[in-house]
């Protein structure tokens, strides 16, 4: 029987990982990037070994075009065909629009809406001449609220919230769904200095529950978003 295959950028910790682990454990192949090789190398070690099973790892800067292409030239050239792109690839500066570092909203638009941009366009017309596949774009609850110390990072989930809906319109007759992922804060690195309780956050592994939840419905359903906060709400 053919496994099942699922891209993730952004997966060497975090909610890529948690979401890689869980699809590989479940005995698809799965196909990663991140920009650091030494974490994606223990991702891999740490993935249950199946008979049979055919894993892309990959280290890139999703925000180098160049780069991103290479990483898709390798799924294409190994798999052909995707059933799954999970873009999850995201970084995270603090400040309001008036304090931030020189380029700090086009670094971000570029790792955060460009790299989700690029995948989709290369990768989802091959979805669609099969008229199947998901594509689970990674936003944030701040894809629809104003974040006063993120405004930047807010922009550019914005952007990719907006994004997602389009394409969602588009794709409509072609039997590809696209759902938007909102979490909340959620505990990864970018929380791990907070001084914080782990069970203040969104666990990642419940987030993976929930993408892998979405490979399993009826093709004649499909979640658009999903919006996933700390039970005591989000942290300001």
């Amino acid at each position: 029987m053919t496994r099942k295959k699922i891209v993730l950028t952004g997966a060497s910790k975090g909610i890529g990982k948690a979401i890689a682990v869980k699809f590989a454990a479940e005995n698809w192949d799965v196909a990663v990037c991140s920009r650091n090789e030494e974490n994606l190398s223990d991702l891999i070690k740490s993935y249950e070994k199946v008979e049979g099973s055919d894993h892309i790892v990959y280290a890139c800067d999703v925000s180098e075009e160049n780069e991103l292409k290479g990483f898709v030239d390798t799924i294409q050239k190994n798999w052909g065909q995707v059933d799954v792109l999970v873009n999850n690839a995201g970084v995270f500066f603090p400040g309001g629009l008036m304090e931030e570092e020189e380029g700090a909203l086009r670094q971000m638009l570029d790792t955060n809406l460009m790299s989700t941009y690029l995948m989709c366009r290369w990768l989802v017309p091959a979805m669609i001449s099969r008229k199947k596949g998901l594509v689970v774009n990674v936003c944030s609850t701040a894809s629809k609220s104003a974040y006063a110390n993120g405004g930047s990072y807010s922009i550019s989930k914005y952007a990719q919230y907006g994004l997602t809906r389009n394409l969602r319109e588009e794709l409509k007759d072609t039997g590809v769904g696209v759902t938007a992922l909102l979490p909340g804060p959620t505990f990864t690195d970018s929380w791990k200095g907070s001084g914080l309780p782990e069970d203040r956050f969104v666990d990642p592994g419940d987030l993976a529950e929930l993408v892998f939840n979405l490979t399993n419905m009826h093709p004649q359903s499909l979640v658009e978003e999903l919006t996933i906060r700390p039970q005591l709400g989000d942290i300001n």
